[in-house]
């Protein structure tokens, strides 16, 4: 029989602490919430292994060191209405529920996105609404948000996107770069979006975040 409990604590302590992120609520979050109650069944033995966890074909649950330094860079706060986009079945949707007012978690895999709402209703996380449709556009509907996290890699970011970011707010993202890639933070500005670097990272690339193949004759 596997302690999970133990097995999230040691999570915290061997791979999230010693990647320099020590803020209270990620912590906090990251040990509250049962990471294995959101892999299949047949994962939950590995729910805590250092990597990223298959979910879909070209879909993953991240690291949970890149996953944590993301947080820790978007820094999430008790008030913020935050857009998770490409939840998964729910578990960064349940994290970041624990840190902010609000989350608005889209999925574009219908299995998914059913999955995740049945989680986290079973999880008793009610501060979460999961939307079914495509990454790319966002949920304009429910914005403009205070932070967006984006669940895997993209190669350019649509306009659709960072217009449904407030002035002020923040996003993280792993851009990829050839056969890497690195986590960029955002800040919505009057004038766009001023970018920086945070650190390497890399992940399967999302629908419609690709850049635009150029035609060739």
């Amino acid at each position: 029989m596997i302690d999970f409990a133990a097995a999230r604590e040691a999570m915290v302590d061997c791979q999230v602490r010693p990647s320099d992120v020590t803020r209270y609520p990620i912590i906090e979050a990251m040990l509250a919430i049962p990471r294995e109650e959101y892999l299949p069944e047949s994962q939950r033995p590995v729910a805590y292994l250092g990597e990223h966890m298959p979910l879909a074909p070209g879909r993953v649950l991240l690291d949970p060191r890149v996953f944590a330094k993301m947080l820790d860079a978007i820094n999430v706060t008790s008030s913020d209405l935050v857009l998770d986009i490409g939840c998964g079945r729910g578990y960064s949707s349940a994290v970041l529920a624990r840190m902010s007012e609000a989350v608005i978690a889209l999925e574009d895999v219908p299995e998914l996105a059913e999955q995740a709402e049945e989680i986290l209703s079973a999880q008793s996380v009610d501060n979460v609404i999961v939307e079914s449709g495509k990454l790319a556009e966002g949920v304009p509907g429910q914005g403009p948000y205070d932070a967006i996290i984006i669940e895997g890699g993209v190669e350019v970011l649509p306009d659709a996107i960072t217009d449904q970011l407030k002035i002020g707010g923040r996003i993280v993202a792993i851009f990829l770069e050839g056969r890497g890639g690195q986590a960029r933070l955002g800040i919505k500005m009057d004038h766009g979006i001023a970018w920086r670097r945070i650190f390497d990272a890399s992940a399967p690339k999302l629908s419609g975040f690709e850049t635009a193949k150029a035609f060739v004759f």
